[in-house]
């Protein structure tokens, strides 16, 4: 049987029946019309063999019969479009109008029939032979659908070009997932099964195939000889944890595939094709939604003016896009990469059309250029995102880490004091905690200074502008994450570089991360510091390998992992607290309020303009030296800087 299978496969008879998309509808009549006919054949035949028809007298010959049944019958396929439908998609929508179709004809016959007898005392047909042929012709009709919906379903499935896929999942979404493979001709996957966790779903059939009950040993023994692909259906996702239930598959080398959300599938919730697509290690380290306050958002930011720097990096660009879903009356961007900056305003504009967006390209240490930017347009609201991050590169460069992240931060918060800001949302970073490096050790002292300008509002009597601090870990996608860093990596062939086995790292997906700045953000009084709940921290290494899984690769087989050691200002975990600061609870099971040491105004400003000074200067040991008075817990691990710890320690 193999070989007329694969003769059959590779010749043109094979390639024209599967490029074919579809019968002209006057073949398919055609053929229904055929069908009729024999079917009326046997009623009658049936009819005048059996002994009640047999004094019975009809008024006309056969063939005058059968003209009259074929008449009414292509009246009522027209009516009920029995023959428009494509062959090899026929279901019950299309058994349910032939069956009309065809009773609806003799139902008239009957009619037909007793208005003879009544007014003229002949009949047309055998009443018998009526019923014979309603139920032939519906068998006959249906069955030559049926027949032709399984060849195709067979010969496509089967055709060497399909990759056999289960679904995990056997709910709405999961069987939505199954009708498209089974009836869309462009879709590449074969349907062999359907894995799930629900006992009272295994074992069973479902649209022909089997429900596996999805164990390791399941999954190891069965699903994966069987299976290339799993794919999880949206509704299944919601239920699961990604990072643990999802790898059994991964390790037994099968690719795992999703669908979008059940609420942006195409039209009476059927996906198509195109929205299948590989699970990304985001998908596999995202959370559940995240709730917020959208009334309270919404107040705030409602036709206000609103200010983002660093507009073009991945959060500032994240926070102008969520912005749009509260109007405001005008959304500022302002950032000095003329390239991102551009391409930014053109996206928004694009998909934005109603939300009006204005550029403004300059550098937040350029003090007058900021003042002019603050007297054309005023703003309500500033989201402070402007900043230096990669922590390697300001341990060789501290001063310029000074001037942007301490300097741009000092500029726009005495500006957004001088021009009647209403709140000024610093985002922050969780290695400003017990930092061990320059970068950390800045962001500490940019929030140092703005909750201190807070405090000294508040002791002076007069609040002009709330200052209030977000502070979270890594963030999945942002430029300089190390993902994409990974990605690009295993595309070389490896090997994946990771700087110690044991590193951990707490992980938010930007869109989750600037949800909660703008919660944080319109709740805040002023002064506080609101620290995120990142979830379980993630091993570093962990994830390289489940990255090189997800590639369709072994770890240390086909892609090899090295350790490279810790880099400059580099530690092994990141802390969201010192170990001095203690949290309050907000409305927000997510968000919580660091209470943090308080600083005198007029002390660190003088401390912090002396540090800006020394910036000024190119002079790096010095200008690190000043950060570590400012922050006495800032102690550098495995930095040059290093030796200033030792000679703070035998000072004291």
């Amino acid at each position: 049987m193999k070989i007329p299978w694969n003769f059959i496969k590779k010749s043109d008879i094979f390639s024209h029946f599967m490029s074919l998309r579809y019968l002209p509808r006057w073949l398919v009549l055609s053929v229904d019309i055929g069908v009729c006919i024999i079917a009326f054949v046997i009623s009658y035949l049936i009819a005048v063999n059996l002994s009640v028809t047999h004094n019975q007298v009809l008024a006309i010959p056969f063939s005058g019969r059968l003209s009259i049944l074929l008449l009414f019958q292509v009246i009522f396929f027209w009516f009920f479009h029995t023959y428009s439908g494509i062959l090899r998609y026929s279901g019950y929508v299309d058994a349910a109008k032939l069956l009309l179709a065809v009773f609806s004809n003799a139902a008239l016959l009957v009619l037909l029939n007793l208005l003879f007898m009544s007014f003229l005392h002949i009949q047309l047909f055998y009443y018998i032979s009526i019923l014979f042929y309603s139920v032939i012709s519906f068998f006959l009709l249906f069955i030559i659908r049926l027949g032709v919906k399984t060849i195709y379903d067979y010969i496509s499935q089967n055709s060497g070009i399909s990759i056999p896929i289960m679904i995990y999942g056997t709910k709405s979404a999961g069987i939505a997932i199954a009708k498209m493979i089974r009836t869309n001709e462009n879709v590449k996957y074969k349907l062999v099964g359907f894995v799930d966790d629900d006992k009272n779903s295994v074992e069973r059939i479902i649209m022909g195939v089997k429900v596996y009950k999805k164990t390791e040993e399941n999954v190891k023994k069965i699903i994966s000889k069987k299976a290339k692909a799993i794919i999880v259906s949206p509704l299944k996702l919601q239920t699961i944890n990604p990072q643990i239930d999802l790898d059994v598959f991964l390790n037994n080398k099968m690719s795992v595939f999703i669908t979008p959300p059940m609420s942006i599938w195409e039209g009476d919730k059927m996906p198509s094709p195109k929205q299948i697509k590989s699970i990304q290690i985001e998908d596999l380290l995202e959370r559940p939604q995240i709730k917020i306050s959208t009334d309270n958002i919404s107040s705030v930011i409602n036709n206000k003016v609103v200010l983002i720097t660093g507009a073009a990096g991945s959060i500032g660009s994240e926070i102008a896009r969520q912005l749009t879903s509260f109007k405001p009356q005008l959304i500022v961007l302002v950032d000095q990469a003329e390239t991102p900056m551009h391409n930014l305003i053109l996206k928004l504009k694009e998909n934005y059309p109603k939300q009006d967006f204005s550029s403004y390209l300059g550098d937040v240490r350029n003090l007058e250029r900021m003042k002019n930017m603050m007297e054309i347009y005023r703003p309500d609201i500033v989201f402070h995102a402007a900043a230096y991050k990669h922590v390697p590169l300001m341990e060789d460069n501290p001063t310029e880490s000074i001037q942007d992240n301490v300097l741009g931060t000092k500029n726009m918060a005495d500006l957004s004091v001088k021009y009647g800001v209403s709140r000024f949302v610093m985002v922050s970073t969780d290695k400003a905690v017990n930092p061990t490096n320059v970068m950390g050790a800045s962001k500490r002292i940019a929030e140092i200074y703005v909750q201190s300008l807070n405090k000294k509002q508040e002791k002076d009597g007069r609040v002009v502008t709330k200052f209030i601090t977000t502070r979270f870990g890594n963030v999945l996608g942002s430029n300089g994450s190390v993902i994409p860093h990974f990605k690009q990596q295993i595309e070389k062939g490896g090997p994946v570089t990771v700087t110690h086995p044991d590193i951990i790292r707490y992980f938010m997906t930007i869109p989750e991360a600037c949800l909660l700045v703008l919660e944080a953000g319109t709740m805040g009084e002023g002064g506080e510091i609101y620290i995120f709940d990142m979830g379980e921290p993630v091993k570093i290494l962990d994830l390289a390998k489940k990255m090189i899984r997800l590639a369709g690769y072994i770890p240390d087989v086909d892609i090899p992992i090295s350790f490279s050691g810790l880099r400059p200002g580099e530690k092994l975990y990141e802390e969201l607290l010192n170990k001095k600061e203690i949290t309050q609870k907000t409305h927000h099971p997510k968000i919580m309020i660091a209470t943090v040491r308080e600083y005198d105004f007029d002390d660190i400003s003088r401390k912090i303009n002396e540090l800006i000074t020394y910036s000024y200067l190119g002079k790096n040991f010095l200008t690190v030296s000043q950060m570590k008075s400012i922050v006495p817990e800032f102690i550098s691990n495995n930095s040059q800087y290093e030796r200033l710890d030792v000679e703070n320690i035998i000072a004291e």
